[in-house]
């Protein structure tokens, strides 16, 4: 199976001198996720989490929601020309009387690691109604102190990032700020994917009262998987964009951006948060 990191000889120049050495990069990969034996996606990944990936992948397409949805998740063999089993094609089975979704161009998704919607064929294709709404506000429980806890926690649990500085990262607190689990990606949307398809795979769907954590910005994409898992809290140490702000605004989530110390920017879902003065206008 592929590595999560592989070396590279460089050179290396600092300060005017230069001398070569070697440099630990982050490993980047294809998947090839296969629905009933079908192609469904092609995703540029970092090895490691491939079944989480793929399942969380599946709920993020609304194809599956609980864990007696999935019959099997197996790797490939014979992935290659020679026989040779490359780990880098995986194939999810659907259970007796999970309904196979359309596997159209419209479906059909190549994902890069910086895109999870690269290959779209349209605008409808991309927004995907949930089977796991999230839930209405119960008063406001999440303090902007707690928040201001979580991109230091989330960075000190980056393992791979420490020795590549190449990755992605994402993760699952609890509402009291417990750290449930962290996956590192050179895509953020994958991060996710594989920390969804392991709550599913748990029967830990819908992640209702969890908050999801992510390096980097809050895109479209990101919005939509923390939605579509019934997440109702995502915070990003970076800015939202103005998509991912509508559909967090349309659906109830709570999204929170620029979270860095103590200052941030709650761009919708308010209601959640409860500040010690009055917020002014």
């Amino acid at each position: 199976m592929g590595r999560v990191t592989e070396r590279r000889r460089v050179l290396r120049i600092r300060d005017g001198a230069a001398g070569h050495r070697a440099d630990t990069l982050v490993a980047e990969e294809p998947l090839e996720i296969r629905l009933n034996g079908r192609p469904l996606a092609i995703t540029m990944r970092t090895p490691g989490d491939d079944f989480a990936l793929a399942i969380g992948f599946l709920v993020s397409e609304g194809v599956v929601a609980a864990a007696d949805e999935v019959a099997s998740v197996v790797y490939c063999a014979g992935a290659t020309a020679d026989g040779a089993n490359t780990y880098n094609v995986v194939d999810v089975a659907l259970a007796p009387g999970v309904p196979l979704p359309d596997i159209t161009l419209e479906r059909n998704v190549y994902t890069s690691s910086s895109c999870g919607l690269c290959g779209k064929a349209s605008l409808d294709a991309v927004r995907t109604a949930t089977r796991l709404p999230i839930a209405e506000p119960d008063g406001a429980w999440l303090t902007p102190e707690l928040l201001a806890t979580l991109p230091e926690r989330l960075r000190a649990a980056q393992a791979v990032f420490e020795r590549t500085g190449g990755l992605h990262a994402a993760a699952l607190f609890t509402a009291e700020g417990e750290l449930l689990d962290v996956r590192e990606d050179v895509g953020r949307h994958n991060a996710v994917d594989k920390l969804v398809g392991k709550a599913l795979r748990e029967g830990r769907l819908p992640l209702a009262d969890r908050i999801l954590m992510v390096s980097g910005r809050a895109s479209f994409e990101l919005a939509q998987k923390a939605v579509m898992a019934g997440i109702p809290v995502l915070a990003a140490v970076s800015a939202p964009s103005s998509l991912a702000v509508d559909l967090a605004a349309e659906s109830g989530l709570t999204l929170v951006g620029f979270l860095r110390g103590s200052s941030m920017n709650v761009y919708a879902g308010e209601a959640r948060i409860a500040l010690g003065v009055r917020a002014a206008d």
